[in-house]
């Protein structure tokens, strides 16, 4: 059986990104994952079964221990001879394409997830081109995960059109909506949820599910949010996922409004987003920049309307008037208004969350995402024997 090796920069994305789609994989190739954190990786590839081997890879520019780490994966192509190396995220794209180009890896595969870039200036964009560009030309193909970062990356020469190709409609995994389902959750079970993190029954919830940082619009979140609670005291806010004061802080005043204000519900990293899904109104959004954002399929195959910002992949997900709204990308006032037209106009608001999980379930069911990747590699498996 041929070898197919994924590869992220830490365990979590494989944990998360790829979910079910490494064990799928399995039945048609010897799959190993590769990934940072050695530990953190063994744990996971003994809970799926998968066999994994770790490099340490940072998710900031250190070019020395990035050097140590594409010497360490040629090492490991050279002796696994993998058919396949397909990389997902920044880090591991670069390192993983420049080290399989180097062992002479027929197959060689990078999904595009977001472009960090598009946040940075000067230097550290250049930089940061020259990352992509290389990881790129290093690929045999390369795969957008939305349409709008496809375009992108022709229309700024990142390589031939030739190369660049999106699987399905975008997403890197899809969304399995038997898993995402909000009839698994009674109405007792909802307003026991809400009681649980002393929600009052009759509040409009606002949810973020994703890193407590800049880049996700957290900031003007907050602000958005204490605004509208003035006037709609009637109305909360809970907050799904961790910090990451190092890599990219909130603003201090931003902090203390999560810590004092009564109707914000941080509730920290969580393995199981569904429950908070589920005693939720509507998904809040106002991300920077994503690829093909896994939260904004989930929370409409949950039934949950969004607001998200006009941003690649969301914009794709999102159908202005129909499962949601899309408001200029940092406009704290376009947050605040479409925030409060989901108060105030709630049949629109109840006909987008009738319409939600139909169209998720449309256009991005897992199994059928799975299999165009599958499908993908069959087909470039077959392309190679035939040159």
């Amino acid at each position: 059986m041929n070898t197919l090796i994924r590869i992220t920069t830490i365990p979590l994305s494989l944990e998360k990104l790829l979910e079910g789609q490494l064990n799928f994989m399995q039945d048609h190739y010897r799959v190993l994952a590769v990934a940072s954190e050695e530990k953190k990786l063994k744990k996971l590839g003994e809970s799926l079964g998968v066999e994994t081997f770790s490099v340490e890879m940072t998710r900031k520019i250190t070019p020395f221990k990035d050097l140590s780490s594409v010497i360490k994966l040629f090492k490991l192509f050279k002796k696994e001879k993998p058919l396949i190396v397909h990389t997902h995220t920044p880090k591991a794209g670069i390192a993983g394409m420049l080290a399989a180009k180097m062992a002479g890896v027929p197959i060689r595969l990078h999904t595009v997830a977001g472009l960090p870039l598009l946040e940075a200036k000067g230097t550290t964009r250049k930089m940061l081109e020259a990352v992509e560009k290389i990881t790129f030309a290093s690929a045999t193909k390369v795969y957008p995960n939305s349409h709008k970062i496809k375009e992108f990356l022709i229309e700024n020469n990142f390589g031939p059109s030739k190369k660049f190709k999106v699987i399905g409609k975008g997403s890197s995994n899809g969304i399995d909506t038997l898993y995402f389902d909000p009839e698994l959750y009674t109405e007792e079970d909802r307003l026991r949820l809400r009681k649980e993190l002393n929600i009052p029954e009759e509040h409009l919830v606002y949810i973020f599910v994703g890193r407590l940082v800049r880049d996700k619009g957290i900031n003007e979140l907050v602000e958005a949010f204490q605004e509208l609670n003035k006037e709609f005291s009637n109305s909360s806010l809970i907050l799904v996922g961790p910090y990451e004061a190092g890599l990219d802080p909130l603003k201090d005043s931003t902090l203390e409004k999560i810590k004092i204000n009564p109707h914000i519900h941080e509730v920290g990293y969580q393995n199981d987003v569904r429950p908070f899904l589920a005693c939720s109104d509507v998904l809040a959004f106002p991300s920077y920049r994503e690829g093909f954002p896994n939260v904004v399929l989930q929370a409409g195959a949950m039934g949950l309307p969004s607001i998200v910002t006009d941003i690649n992949g969301c914009n794709e997900i999102i159908k202005e008037g129909e499962n949601g709204t899309i408001i200029p990308i940092r406009d704290e006032a376009a947050l605040y208004d479409a925030m409060k037209m989901m108060i105030l106009k709630e049949e629109k608001r109840e006909y987008m969350k009738s319409k939600s999980r139909k169209m998720i379930k449309e256009d991005y069911e897992r199994d059928v995402i799975w299999k165009a990747i599958l499908e993908e590699y069959q087909v470039l498996e077959k392309e190679l024997k035939s040159t």
